[in-house]
């Protein structure tokens, strides 16, 4: 029986103004070990918001985000940096690589702060990790000359170099053709199979859902099965 990894209780996130506008709305859900969860909904829904809270980027106005039964948001702001950095990989629509460095160093990015012995660990570890996805030929090639594909390619072994718990997608096939999207949801699919990692992806694309385990839609703010 596979254990817990994250559970949501009570989630809400608004922002003041003359008009409080309302994002979130007592949102309660849980994900177990090796889960494949889609969260689907319209543009606009708060689908990003409700990611970038359970990975720790955006604090919620109230509720709690517990991961393995610790309360990320009772973590002062340098532990859930570092809790992200072990933890949690992040994929989003838009590659977020910096355009001086070739594929091998944007994946070394997120290890920047480790010892020596870890840094040259990493460095080999980065090297397996794009070769596996493709990417043996392209190291040292800037994103400029990489195509959108291989740039999320790039962005998904960033997240991975880590060797995180969870994964959390951000629209990740919205920013790419059809047949490199599918090539991705491909990619994540075999991680998710294989390797046991914890995939949470929120999408508008109803297509998506196909390669879900659990599918949970958000809309005005609330979600429901």
């Amino acid at each position: 029986m596979n254990k817990e990894i994250i559970s949501v209780k009570g989630i809400h996130k608004s922002y003041p103004g003359s008009k409080r506008l309302e994002i979130l709305r007592d949102i309660n859900f849980t994900v177990n070990e090796g889960d494949f969860l889609v969260i689907q909904g319209p543009s606009g829904a708060g689908k990003s918001t409700l990611l970038h809270i359970l990975g720790g980027l955006d604090l919620p106005t109230a509720g709690s985000v517990y991961f393995k039964g610790e309360d990320i948001y009772r973590l002062d702001e340098n532990t859930r940096s570092e809790f992200r950095n072990k933890k949690i990989g992040f994929v989003f629509q838009f590659f977020h690589l910096l355009p001086e460095l070739n594929a091998l160093e944007n994946v070394l990015l997120p290890g920047i702060l480790k010892s020596w012995w870890e840094k040259k660990k990493s460095l080999k570890d980065a090297t397996e990790l794009l070769g596996r996805l493709g990417l043996k030929e392209r190291l040292t090639h800037q994103p400029k000359a990489l195509s959108g594909g291989e740039q999320q390619r790039v962005a998904i072994a960033r997240a991975l170099i880590n060797k995180p718990k969870l994964l959390l997608c951000d629209e990740p096939t919205g920013n790419l053709d059809s047949e490199n999207g599918k090539n991705i949801l491909r990619l994540l699919n075999e991680l998710n199979l294989k390797e046991q990692i914890t995939i949470i992806m929120v999408t508008h694309d109803k297509e998506i859902s196909s390669i879900a385990k659990r599918i949970l839609h958000l809309k005005d703010g609330i979600i429901s099965n």
